[in-house]
């Protein structure tokens, strides 16, 4: 082989690596491309939740660095989308006070919300004797005397996005609603037994996904 064939045989070398690298180039800008116009016309969104009332049927923070409560919480969910549905996986909900967990891990069940749907779950969330941190159990006291103690309801769960036949993998969903719970005279809210008070709250929930 003469000197000048092996550089023939490089520089063609040379000229299918840039052409891979061209084709290669091209095709990720066709993908970003496609991307970009499935996003503008789908217009994707989260799913909106409110947190609608919470009904205390027992909430007992007397015994030293313990809790015992119970509550039925009714919470809607919107899907804002016209052309995604949503499957919701894998959800449970339960209380928390300042970040630390005060109930057991309730499931919902899981469901498939078409465009522009709503749905509305209500379960209950309770925890006996959930042992909570001495200071948190000294201001949960103290707010309580007060007559009004602040709580987190959460949702975690996985989420599916469904365009026509195409079903997206699983995404992370948390939802953190504030909840105002009121201690004190039974006017603050609304009777629904000898022992529990419904309080409607209507809450905006923040949604991560």
């Amino acid at each position: 082989m003469t000197a000048k064939d092996c550089g023939n045989h490089g520089k063609g070398r040379r000229q299918l690596i840039r052409r891979l690298f061209g084709c290669l180039l091209v095709f990720l800008l066709i993908v970003l491309i496609t991307i970009l116009i499935i996003w503008a016309i789908l217009r994707p969104t989260k799913p909106r939740f409110i947190l609608q009332d919470t009904t205390v049927y027992a909430f007992n923070a007397s015994s030293p660095n313990f809790l015992t409560s119970n509550f039925q919480v009714t919470v809607s969910t919107r899907n804002p989308n016209n052309r995604i549905g949503i499957y919701y996986d894998r959800l449970v909900i339960y209380a928390t006070y300042r970040n630390q967990q005060t109930t057991l891990r309730t499931a919902l069940p899981p469901t498939y919300q078409g465009h522009n749907e709503i749905n509305v779950w209500s379960p209950f969330i309770y925890g006996n004797m959930v042992p909570i941190a001495p200071d948190f159990s000294v201001a949960l006291k103290s707010e309580q005397a007060a007559g009004t103690i602040f709580m987190v309801i959460k949702i975690d769960g996985r989420v599916r996005w469904k365009v026509g036949t195409f079903v997206s993998g699983r995404y992370h969903l948390n939802v953190r609603c504030p909840a105002y719970i009121t201690f004190g005279s039974k006017n603050n809210g609304v009777s629904v037994g000898e022992n529990a008070v419904k309080y409607q709250l209507v809450t905006r929930c923040s949604v991560s996904v």
